[in-house]
């Protein structure tokens, strides 16, 4: 492998195992020629998908065979005991030995989370990492974390996913980020007692440009470029989004066919339909960062189509492209040594 950024892919996560994973990261490999690819899993699976394929793909691509991998039934508990062999954690292997830079997994995100953990170990500073995904809005996009890695989080925590979340938007858009908690209003005596008690942190930190608390309302207004929530809430927010998007572009479509057919014959519904729907596309917006660890860990939805795992994977090239986890590590130590 000759180019600079190095990407190990957990070929069997996802609803669509290697029958999605394998043509997406060949589809990556060909729009994108400034990275290569571990494909970590079943040899006798992935060979027939590689079969074909140009030399110079063959030169960015590497099989790292394995038969085993993690269903999302098993338990996360078990991963390291029982699943040493599994292209999960062969994948997080080559990161952690620095063979790659960064990883993708669409497969169980609690194994994850919990391998991640066991080889990569936090940033110093770092509780928990957390999974920050963006969400698409009017004028921009918003980050949004944790989205379903914890739970249950302490004031202490959030003010940690607030450095984080800042950081990758940040390295990502070149400028400052402003950032926010996710709360039932706006007002300061609102909220549980963790929310309000990181408000005050968040507040108290010279290193954040911390503007308050935002309803749900408002995530897809950019009244901020970080949203900062704990795990559950962010989960139910993002798959709440996500069905109401679907939700939106059928009933649109039903309408615009109909009405412009009556008014405005010439028009095309179906190009205006695609404009929107490229905007508000969730594959798009595919790929959670697990933020938080010594290294990069991109978690892919488990039913994404190829189109959104590609989208992972190009997410997992810009963290490499903005070294996140060490700018993270840097702006931790800062606020940290201040609050």
């Amino acid at each position: 492998m000759t180019t600079s950024k190095r990407i190990a892919i957990d070929a069997m996560g996802g609803d669509g195992g290697v029958e999605l994973t394998v043509p997406a990261t060949i589809k990556a490999l060909e729009t994108n020629p400034d990275f290569s690819a571990y494909l970590v899993g079943d040899q006798h699976q992935i060979e027939p998908f590689m079969a074909g394929i140009s030399t110079e793909l063959s030169a960015r691509l590497t099989l790292i065979p394995t038969e085993h991998s993690i269903g999302d039934e098993d338990k996360p508990a078990n991963a390291l005991r029982s699943a040493r062999e599994s292209s999960m954690y062969k994948a997080v292997e080559l990161l952690e030995s620095g063979d790659a830079q960064a990883m993708v997994s669409a497969g169980n995100t609690g194994a994850l989370l919990m391998i991640g953990r066991h080889l990569l170990k936090t940033i110093p500073g770092i509780q928990k990492p957390a999974l920050v995904t963006a969400i698409p809005g009017v004028s921009q996009a918003t980050y949004l974390l944790d989205v379903g890695a914890n739970p249950e989080c302490n004031a202490r925590q959030l003010l940690e996913f607030a450095v984080m979340g800042s950081v990758l938007a940040e390295s990502l858009t070149g400028k400052e980020a402003s950032v926010a908690l996710l709360n039932i209003g706006a007002e300061h005596h609102k909220g549980t007692g963790e929310v309000r008690e990181a408000g005050t942190l968040l507040e108290e930190s010279g290193n954040l440009n911390y503007v308050g608390f935002v309803e749900p309302n408002d995530l897809f207004e950019a009244k901020a470029d970080v949203v900062v929530c704990d795990g559950f809430v962010g989960n139910v927010t993002i798959k709440t989004s996500a069905g109401a998007a679907n939700v939106i572009q059928n009933m649109l479509q039903d309408e615009l066919f109909s009405q412009l057919q009556q008014t405005a014959p010439d028009v095309d519904p179906a190009e205006l339909l695609a404009k929107l729907s490229e905007r508000i596309n969730p594959h798009r917006f595919n790929g959670a960062s697990l933020l938080g660890l010594q290294g990069s860990i991109i978690k892919s939805h488990g039913n994404a189509t190829g189109e959104g795992f590609r989208y992972a994977i190009q997410e997992a090239v810009s963290e490499v492209d903005n070294a996140v986890p060490q700018l993270i590590a840097e702006k931790v130590a800062a606020i940290m040594s201040v609050n």
